[in-house]
């Protein structure tokens, strides 16, 4: 890849921007898209599986919660702990760790003897899971050219969807004929027969090898792949501000990034707040309100169709427009949404409307906000930024699966109950224009340098 006669410094980041889409880039899409479906299969597969498996083994609803909540927690630690280390050691070895720990994990699950165990696998299982999506998205976004960066993450995001959906699909095929380890099991072979074709053709991150000052020939072996011939003696480069302090974590709390970092997690925070009050306690809303179980399942999954078209649509505006202002757009949109399902009769076609464009405009911020990340944080520290956003925003879904029975306890009316819902999304909306503004000042302070 290297041909004789030095060259200027190339800034890694600037020549990807100048270039058009690869095969190659195409190549690693499809391959982060397939991890992040087998992450989507393996957590909702508890949910799916649940009921055969109490039955199994006797077990009460009470009993049985920690098991559910075991993964969630999970998955918030390992969004925190995986950064910092993919920051120090690289994307691809801590993705290949995580693929592997959450294929093994899941394999160890179906073999699991007691609620304990199956609870103690799970928690192991969340954090290698949580491992994963971080530097999936940190992975392919330095590989992407900005101008289509949005649209190409969001379509990535679109595996979970399916991958959850695909679990469901799975269960009610695999549990009456084989039980509900076989479901498990397929979960663990799956990604674990992906490895080899990761390991063979899923590169490091190019911006990463040369903030960390590695060979140029390596460097330039990756962007090799992508179309480009350099001379021998170039020198690759990532035009950012200098780190104040070697640690990752601490950068996102210095004075450029403070602001900005805090406002990503409350639009995280918030975001899955929502979203987890609205899927979870939806069907039990409109169960109550008279409609049948189907019926309350059927409007509830229109939530999840309307996020995948949603999650596309905001990603091409967002690679056309102002990215802070089209997912506060959409975060308050689905807002009004939710508020006005309040409204609605349970067997008006308006209440399957509004359910699906909720999905769409919540669950299309979420995904945007994941896409919009990794372009906050410079190299030197972001799968740190996104993983902790990332495991941030677990307690937000956490919380929400907690408090949403008290809420509904409290005996509310449709209406106030849906506004209570919408809530969190505005404020969402609001955290997302604070990181605007966070940005912004970053960006005039470091011209004036």
């Amino acid at each position: 890849m290297l041909k004789p006669n030095a060259a200027a410094p190339i800034d890694v980041k600037d020549w990807i921007d100048s270039q058009a889409i690869k095969p190659y880039q195409w190549l690693i899409l499809a391959l982060c898209f397939l991890i992040v479906l087998f992450d989507g299969f393996d957590v909702a597969v508890m949910g799916f599986i649940a009921p055969s498996l109490m039955q199994d083994w006797g077990l009460s609803r009470a009993v049985f919660g920690p098991v559910m909540s075991a993964g969630m927690v999970g998955l918030a630690l390992g969004a925190l702990t995986a950064g910092p280390y993919a920051d120090r050691l690289g994307r691809k070895k801590i993705l290949m760790l995580a693929v592997s720990g959450f294929s093994v994990l899941s394999l160890a699950c179906a073999f699991a003897r007691t609620p304990y165990e199956l609870a103690a696998l799970r928690l192991l299982t969340g954090v290698a899971l949580g491992a994963a999506m971080p530097n999936c998205t940190t992975l392919l976004a330095e590989f992407l050219p900005e101008r289509s960066r949005a649209l190409l993450i969001t379509l990535m995001f679109t595996g979970f969807n399916m991958g959850s959906g695909l679990g469901g699909f799975l269960a009610a095929w695999l549990i009456p004929q084989h039980g509900w380890q076989a479901v498990l099991l397929v979960g663990g072979v799956l990604p674990l027969a992906l490895l080899p074709a990761l390991l063979w053709l899923l590169p490091e991150s190019p911006r990463f090898l040369a903030a960390r000052q590695a060979p140029a020939a390596q460097v330039a072996a990756v962007l090799g792949k992508l179309g480009g011939h350099f001379a021998e003696g170039t020198r690759f480069t990532v035009n950012e501000p200098p780190v104040q302090h070697k640690a990752p974590a601490r950068q996102l709390f210095s004075a450029q990034y403070r602001l900005g970092t805090l406002a990503l997690w409350a639009t995280y925070f918030m975001g899955l707040l929502v979203i987890y009050l609205t899927m979870g306690w939806l069907p039990t809303l409109l169960r109550d309100g008279g409609l049948s179980i189907e019926r309350a399942a059927t409007i509830t999954g229109l939530f999840q169709i309307g996020g995948t078209l949603g999650a596309i649509v905001v990603g091409w505006v967002m690679d056309r427009s102002n990215p802070n202002r089209v997912i506060a757009v959409a975060y308050a949109l689905g807002g009004l949404c939710i508020v006005a399902l309040g409204a609605f009769s349970l067997e008006s076609s308006l209440l399957v409307i509004g359910v699906t464009a909720a999905g769409f405009c919540m669950s299309g911020a979420q995904t945007g906000l994941n896409a919009f990340a990794p372009g906050y944080y410079p190299t030197e520290f972001r799968a740190t930024g996104v993983s902790w956003m990332l495991g941030i925003g677990r307690f937000g879904a956490i919380f929400g699966s907690l408090i949403g029975g008290a809420v509904l306890s409290l005996g509310l009316g449709l209406p106030l109950l849906f506004t209570l819902l919408g809530l969190p999304a505005f404020v969402a909306a609001v955290a997302i224009l604070a990181n605007g503004h966070a940005r912004l000042r970053t960006r005039r302070a470091l011209a004036a340098q």
